[in-house]
């Protein structure tokens, strides 16, 4: 599973050849494709956001399909129920995994039309795809000791997004952005020194551990939604600061501290090259400090509790509240009014200045609200973020997500999603208030004044084989651009992914 740092043990038998009593003793010893370790759900470095995760196998599930015997499956059944589409051919993959290199990969595509409202008609097709490379350096070197895990991701984009079109500020289009170009993910050195503490060096993303979504059922929480908004942060911290996202890759370190030993509660720091032009079609393999602004300085407490896994134990809950000081030199939010298309003309008389250092906060919580007594495998999740930013400089100084998932829509779709979740953006009311003050004084023709922007999105994720995932949806888009000029839209979207 790509960009995924739980661990799991494959089952030693068939599914068809055990009990129920015989399935719960394989639970309680770590078989049985139960998590062998706890997966640090809120707190670990979350799976890339990509909404094509393969869940994790829980209490209620088979287990997974025997060692391949060939280059095909054993089975139509082990076909459908192996983790990718290309199975394990030889046993390729699990003896590599066996000796330090887990493999993964992913096809991904966005497709997005809007049948009314906005400025045009359009519509636009995006997609990623990926491969990604874990080194186990201890499994790998055989060394007594534990020398953290080596990664590398590697993904290229290709296609066309929505936002420009509509326009909107937040893409409807998640996998649209940051360079339609082969690039560089990740680069990194990850290492648990002890239940205490934990470090990751290299070319690495913000996004992966500060203000991240959560892990539910293995997967990524927030990526359950195709609108860029809500998958895989709360968009605004990258608008208003050098948040590093996904795809994008930077210089960077964190240290994640648990002081009770446990994933039960978090102190974690990080710094980040702030680099502008990392998401350049050019750029795409650059890992160097040449054109960094500053640095990025996040931190972020968490609370969390829950079971070992989504599928037994108590209901996961989680806290996380954070801030960052962006050591780079920008101009204040009148120099930036070109997010919500307004021209340099109107910032001619504007108070236009330099600020060295911006700085915002946010505070996320989920929590899954019930699981199935007569099938764990299904279940409930919900997530609700705010998100603020230094009111000199963000041009979105206040934005808030929420939504909904529930996993296993049907007794028979154990593994299929519904989701239901919104964002809202607010403009800096400075740049309203110029607006404003620029109509009132005759100035202002054909000027919008920016207020706020919100969509929602209700989706249906239909997985007919774990490695497949068909996700057709709606969205809706109130103020396009964030000021009444174009009529609300309404978009008809599909996003589908492979897991190889």
């Amino acid at each position: 599973m790509l960009g995924s740092h739980a661990t799991f043990a494959q089952s030693e038998v068939s599914g068809t050849d055990v009990t129920a009593a015989q399935r719960q003793e394989l639970l309680k010893a770590g078989k049985y494709g139960a998590p062998a370790k706890d997966e640090q759900r809120a707190f670990g470095s979350v799976p890339l956001p990509i909404p094509g995760d393969v869940f994790s196998r829980g209490a209620s599930e088979q287990a997974a399909p025997e060692r391949q015997k060939g280059l095909f499956p054993n089975s139509w059944r082990d076909f459908a129920n192996q983790d990718g589409f290309f199975g394990d051919p030889w046993g390729t993959r699990s003896w590599l995994a066996d000796h330090g290199v887990t493999v993964g990969g992913r096809y991904f595509q966005d497709t997005a039309g809007n049948p009314f409202g906005g400025k045009s008609r359009a519509a636009r097709y995006a997609d990623e795809e990926a491969l990604s490379l874990d080194f186990d350096l201890k499994k790998l070197t055989g060394v007594a000791f534990n020398a953290g895990v080596l990664h590398f991701l590697t993904l290229a984009r290709q296609g066309a997004g929505l936002g420009n079109t509509l326009p909107v500020i937040n893409s409807p289009m998640e996998i649209y952005g940051a360079g339609e170009t082969m690039r560089l993910g990740r680069l990194s050195w990850e290492m648990h020194w002890n239940n205490y503490v934990q470090t990751e060096v290299g070319e690495i993303n913000t996004e992966n551990d500060f203000e991240q979504s959560s892990t539910y059922w293995g997967a990524n929480l927030y990526c359950q939604f195709q609108n860029n908004g809500i998958c895989g942060m709360p968009q605004s911290i990258a608008m208003n600061s050098g948040y590093g996202f996904y795809p994008t890759a930077h210089p960077g370190a964190w240290i994640k501290l648990y002081p009770a030993g446990n994933d039960h509660y978090l102190v974690q720091f990080g710094v980040y090259s702030v680099d502008p032009t990392i998401s350049g079609v050019r750029n795409g393999w650059k890992m160097n400090l040449h054109g960094a602004t500053g640095t990025f300085l996040p931190f972020q407490l968490g609370w969390h509790q829950g079971g070992d896994d989504d599928y037994s134990g108590p209901l996961q809950t989680n806290v996380k509240i954070g801030g960052y000081w962006d050591t780079s030199e920008v101009k204040n939010v009148y120099g930036q009014m070109g997010t919500y298309n307004i021209p340099a003309a109107a910032a001619q008389d504007a108070p236009v200045s330099k600020v060295r250092g911006r700085f915002g906060g946010w505070f996320q919580f989920d929590r899954m609200l019930q699981r199935d007594g007569a099938d764990p495998h299904r279940g409930t999740a919900f997530f609700a973020s705010f998100t603020w930013g230094d009111p000199r400089t963000a041009v979105a100084p206040y934005f808030v997500t929420a939504g909904i998932t529930r996993k296993g829509t049907f007794a028979s779709r154990p593994d299929d999603t519904i989701s239901f979740g919104m964002k809202s953006l607010w403009a800096n009311p400075k740049i309203t208030h110029w607006i404003q003050h620029l109509q009132r004084s005759g100035r202002g023709a054909g000027l919008y004044a920016p207020h706020s922007e919100e969509a929602i999105e209700l989706n249906y994720g239909y997985r007919p084989t774990r490695w497949l995932l068909l996700r057709p949806g709606l969205q809706y888009l109130w103020n396009p651009g964030a000021v009444k000029r174009y009529k609300d839209a309404m978009l008809i979207d599909l996003e589908s992914a492979i897991s190889f």
